[in-house]
């Protein structure tokens, strides 16, 4: 099988601190390309409270953000890779630093809606732009684990936006820890700019065929459809959990907001963990594994409306094993794609994976509204289940192929 790596030519050999530095800086991107929907799921209360937001609009926000991202992911695909990832990259922190910035403005659900929707932008740039730096800086031994670091980057955001923006809220207030993460994001930018080197010069356009194909029987579709389920199950933790806490277990706004710190911190040891171990022979059957495994977390959810404390336990079991299974689906996509079609086949996984948030909340949140709970932590459970039976589903049927002979 031909090595990804030539989607972006050989890598370049760097050192030991240029790839600490890029591994950070990527790490960063992934955090503020979700940023703004992980702040308003730990600020969730405060905004249902002060903004006189309905559990259902919140709801709506995720949709908003990732349905913009999901339609937008094949062409930022193919933009990463005609422009390059620094440019790309420069442009997803500099649209975050305004999507905080309009969010942290808005006098109502109007403008907040139209702020997510922009915030959908660097959503659909992240993956591909982050997937074709590895590819273009990293050997082939330490991919999985940068890119187990980069993804972790979004249980980053999740952390900062669940502990230390949720507590500087309560200092002072949820509009100026919007925008405290919106300086961030620019200081960041300008770093992306000043840290990575110049993209090279796009590639000529083909004149005979077009652009490289998928490879038949590969991955990309099944992911696709793995993460449109993994996304839905995810998203309503990410938009829900903090409010579960407040409004069924009795918790403060700053200990839900906690919760979700903890599924971040519990993410991002999952996902350089997995994405470590996630070598070519291990890698197919590790998404529909993690994906079982989050079953047995959104029934301790379920479980938790009647025993509060474990939902500590679940928040954990979320991050460890849902939350780890796009960071494998990731590194999937780098060892099977064609050449040139890195970023491409990254944004169609992604857009999937991004669908999934789009479908998810809102129909949490349909029963959100009604109190049941435990009712949506058992939809929760279901749509884990789906995205386990296509990712095993996909790994018998790659298994059978590498047994009727080569690829």
């Amino acid at each position: 099988m031909t090595s990804a790596g030539t989607a972006a030519g050989a890598p370049v050999g760097i050192g030991e601190g240029a790839a600490r530095g890029l591994t950070a800086l990527l790490t960063t991107a992934m955090a503020f390309s979700m940023m703004q929907l992980f702040l308003l799921g730990a600020l969730g209360p405060r905004l249902v409270d002060r903004l006189g937001v309905s559990e259902s609009v919140l709801g709506l926000t995720t949709t908003v953000g990732f349905g913009t991202a999901a339609v937008l992911s094949p062409v930022g695909g193919r933009l990463v890779d005609r422009v390059g990832p620094r440019r790309a990259l420069v442009a997803l922190l500099a649209l975050s630093a305004v999507a905080l910035g309009l969010i942290g403005a808005a006098p109502g659900s109007g403008l907040l809606l139209v702020a997510v929707a922009l915030g959908g932008l660097p959503q659909a740039l992240a993956n591909p732009a982050t997937n074709k730096a590895i590819l273009a800086s990293v050997p082939a031994s330490r991919r999985g684990a940068v890119t187990g670091t980069k993804q972790s980057g979004v249980q980053l955001g999740a952390f900062v936006a669940g502990l230390p923006l949720a507590v500087a809220a309560s200092a002072i207030g949820w509009r100026g820890a919007v925008w405290v993460a919106a300086g961030a994001a620019l200081i960041a930018a300008l770093w992306a700019w000043r840290g990575l080197p110049a993209d090279a010069a796009p590639p000529p356009k083909r004149a005979t065929s077009g652009p490289a194909r998928s490879r038949p029987g590969g991955p990309v579709p099944w992911l696709a459809a793995f993460s449109l389920f993994l996304g839905a199950g995810i998203a309503s933790v990410n938009t829900y959990l903090a409010l579960f806490g407040s409004q069924r277990l009795g918790m403060g706004p700053t200990v839900a907001g906690a919760l979700v710190a903890v599924l971040g911190v519990a993410g991002i040891a999952g996902r350089v963990g997995w994405s470590r171990a996630a070598t070519p022979g291990r890698a197919p059957w590790m998404p529909g594994l993690l994906a079982g495994g989050a079953v047995g977390a959104a029934v301790l959810l379920a479980i938790a409306v009647h025993v509060g404390p474990l939902v500590w336990t679940a928040a954990v079991a979320v991050g460890v094993f849902a939350v780890s299974g796009n960071a494998v689906s990731m590194v999937l996509v780098m060892q099977r794609s064609a050449p040139g079609r890195a970023g491409q086949d990254s944004a169609l996984v992604a857009a999937g994976f991004f669908a999934g948030f789009a479908v998810g909340p809102p129909l949490f949140g349909f029963l959100a509204e009604r109190g049941r709970y435990g009712e949506g932590w058992i939809l929760v459970a279901v749509e884990f289940a789906v995205a386990a039976a296509v990712a095993l589903a996909w790994a018998v049927r790659d298994r059978r192929t590498c047994a009727d002979g080569p690829r």
